[in-house]
């Protein structure tokens, strides 16, 4: 006959689903409410594309040239802003949306449930990652489609790893935003002005063939080039490398690790006290 610590331990059992299942669940439901904001779907996916067309129907036919040899402008800025769009998909989304949940109070709700805090931010981190490899691969299909693009079989497995490993650590660094800034409305700007710049110095709207030296080693510091450079390498049209580029996403995992050490610091689930503008803003509509 089972004793009564058996009962409750049985009854919890029941009653909470194991982790990996609830993890899943998670992550589903937080990719319907992605679906569910078309702002975000646009932002995220839709202007990137935008962006493309635009700067490869202005750049010519010139060629842009590295170590590994010559890339076609238009091929070049293709893959550059499919690494751009994963992280507009992890960094910039969680960085705008979960202050955004935290101020209407869905995050307070929800730690107020069973649901392990784990589950809960691995389900963003993990939705925010299958919609930034979903997002690479529209772009990729749009270069292969339209300008050039090659996709060697042999360089695949290299690619998904760097994809993978550094849109984790890109959701790393989004989560780390969002537990820093005060306010929803300052999340945006926030992290506008850090992912912008960056990527005005990683050859992602402007390929810079000879940059300055300071440039050159302040966009190898920061985490966007060598995620770009990493996704160009298996892709590279002269010689695509076939295992990952090791020393780049060292660089990106540090920075992720970072981002996750300060997340775990400084995460609130309530809004800071006078800063919920929406609660605000909604008590004095009703009022």
């Amino acid at each position: 006959m089972p004793t009564s610590i058996e009962r409750v331990t049985m009854t919890e059992a029941r009653r909470f689903p194991p982790s990996l299942p609830l993890l899943i669940r998670q992550a589903g439901h937080q990719l319907r409410l992605f679906v569910r904001v078309p702002v975000a779907v646009f932002f995220t996916i839709a202007l990137p594309f935008v962006v493309l067309l635009i700067i490869n129907a202005t750049s010519g036919d010139r060629l842009i040239r590295d170590p590994n040899g010559e890339w076609p402008v238009d091929a070049f800025v293709c893959v550059a802003i499919a690494a751009f769009t994963a992280v507009s998909a992890t960094f910039t989304n969680l960085a705008n949306m979960v202050p955004i949940r935290r101020e209407e109070g869905v995050l307070q709700r929800w730690r107020s449930t069973p649901l392990p805090v784990w589950v809960f931010v691995g389900g963003h981190v993990l939705a925010a990652v299958v919609i930034a490899v979903a997002s690479v691969v529209f772009m990729l299909a749009v270069g292969v489609a339209l300008y050039g693009v090659s996709v060697p079989l042999s360089s695949i497995p290299a690619l998904v790893v760097t994809v993978v490993v550094a849109t984790t650590a890109f959701a790393a660094m989004g989560m780390a935003v969002a537990a820093l800034v005060p306010t929803a409305s300052a999340a945006s700007g926030v992290a506008n002005a850090i992912v912008l710049p960056m990527a005005l110095i990683s050859n992602v709207f402007i390929p810079m063939e000879s940059p300055p030296t300071a440039l050159d080693i302040a966009a190898n510091l920061l985490p966007l080039r060598p995620f770009v450079d990493a996704v160009q390498a298996p892709l590279h049209p002269v010689d695509p490398t076939t295992v990952p580029q090791w020393g780049a996403l060292g660089v990106i995992v540090l920075w992720g690790v970072a981002g996750f050490a300060c997340a775990v610091r400084t995460f609130r689930w309530n809004a800071a006290p006078g800063g919920s503008t929406r609660r605000r803003r909604a008590a004095h509509q009703s009022g």
